[in-house]
């Protein structure tokens, strides 16, 4: 869970690199930047990222989101009980992420072209 002052803990061997690492943890997750971003759009309910976020199943949407909230990056609001919704948004500290993923975007789109899967290099 977030500590109280906005800080995700995160361990590593106290290396100048360990932030760089520690962040790679977060945004380096296959699904994470893209439900970041999506939420950083605006917030939406569970069945809209999963319409959205196409090839992700329920289960591995239910996981990244949990361990999103857990980290403090996004926060789980009930809007009805019955029938039961809720809806997902990003918190300031998710928000943050906003230029980092956008960079991040750019970048792939400058350098990256869409490949048969036996010829990626990824």
């Amino acid at each position: 869970m977030c500590m109280s002052d906005d800080k995700i803990p995160a361990w590593c061997a106290g290396e100048e690199w360990c932030p760089m690492t520690a962040a790679s943890n977060i945004i380096g997750k296959k699904w994470h930047p893209v439900i970041l971003s999506m939420l950083i759009e605006e917030e939406k309910g569970f069945n809209d990222l999963k319409e959205q976020v196409k090839g992700i199943s329920s289960k591995v949407l239910s996981e990244n989101l949990e361990d999103l909230q857990e980290k403090g990056l996004i926060e789980r609001k009930v809007v009805s009980e019955k029938p039961f919704r809720v809806k997902y948004s990003v918190t300031q500290t998710g928000r943050e992420l906003g230029p980092v993923l956008d960079q991040l975007h750019d970048w792939a789109a400058k350098h990256l072209e869409p490949a048969e899967k036996q010829e990626s290099v990824i």
